[in-house]
């Protein structure tokens, strides 16, 4: 069964984040932007919400995380290529992100990443084949 998956992801700056990853790239959804979110497609089935973190608290009872001082989650994306990563990592720092580690290769699997403008970390991934058997 095929599904879709909706990511919704803190900002403090809607505008900012709009540009940043429109810098990239990425299209948004018009019927699902507003002053407080915008819904970023990375492809048919995998969407980001992004909402301003007044919004955003209101769906949670938890206090909202500050990315850039503490990790939330690690929002991993396969990519066609190693150019297609390294590309989209230029494209990212180009737009005002940062690369907190440098990339790796593991023989089947070369990643690298980006922390954006909120501290959301994105790492970005090619696999040549499986991973090696243990």
């Amino acid at each position: 069964m095929a599904s879709k998956i909706f990511i919704n992801l803190p900002v403090k700056d809607l505008e900012r984040s709009v540009a940043f990853y429109g810098a990239l790239g990425y299209r948004f959804d018009a019927a699902y932007t507003n002053e407080n979110a915008t819904c970023m497609i990375v492809d048919d089935n995998i969407l980001v919400m992004l909402l301003v973190e007044p919004f955003f608290a209101t769906f949670t009872p938890k206090p909202v995380s500050d990315a850039r001082a503490a990790t939330e989650v690690l929002l991993a994306l396969s990519m066609e290529g190693r150019e297609a990563v390294d590309a989209m990592v230029a494209r990212a720092v180009a737009a005002g992100a940062r690369t907190p580690v440098p990339a790796v290769d593991h023989g089947f699997m070369y990643q690298h990443g980006y922390e954006d403008p909120d501290g959301h970390m994105w790492e970005l991934f090619h696999m040549d084949g499986p991973p090696p058997q243990a």
